[in-house]
């Protein structure tokens, strides 16, 4: 039993939606590859592969409310394409996103999980009384390997 499409599953039913083969389909798509961050019309390409008959806007109008219910995560890296990626059903809600690292030479976009700035949030809750519930963070740089060639 696949306890990530069984957690899945549950979380659909949980969100009051219905569990539907495009809704799994998009689901697997995005957890084969979990460190990727697909366009909506890769994810498309992806699934039609397994759905030939799935149309762009079925897929398009799951992801869509997929990503209102926080099932999936909605991002932008400011290459012009919204991009999604699997959410974490289990996060915690109080805690954040990975952060996202990106190279400006390779357009490689890499994952950072350690979230260093609640010390920053409890900081602007002191001063501005200002409640942060998330953030979204980018850090602009080169990936290990165009860093090595740059330096060649």
């Amino acid at each position: 039993m696949d306890t990530g499409l069984e957690r899945y599953k549950q979380l659909l039913r949980e969100k009051g939606m219905k569990t539907t083969p495009q809704r799994l389909a998009i689901f697997e798509v995005l957890a084969d590859e979990p460190d990727r961050h697909f366009t909506a019309e890769e994810i498309y390409d992806k699934v039609k592969q397994r759905w030939p008959e799935i149309g762009l806007a079925t897929v398009y109008r799951n992801i869509q409310k997929l990503s209102e219910f926080g099932i999936i995560d909605k991002l932008n890296l400011d290459d012009g394409f919204v991009r999604y990626e699997i959410g974490d059903p289990d996060r915690d809600k109080a805690k954040h996103h990975h952060h996202h690292l990106i190279c400006q030479k390779c357009g490689g976009v890499f994952t950072f999980e350690d979230d260093l700035l609640e010390l920053l949030e409890d900081r602007i809750r002191e001063t501005m009384g200002f409640i942060v519930s998330d953030h979204e963070v980018k850090f602009y740089g080169y990936c290990r390997e165009c860093a090595r060639a740059q330096k060649r």
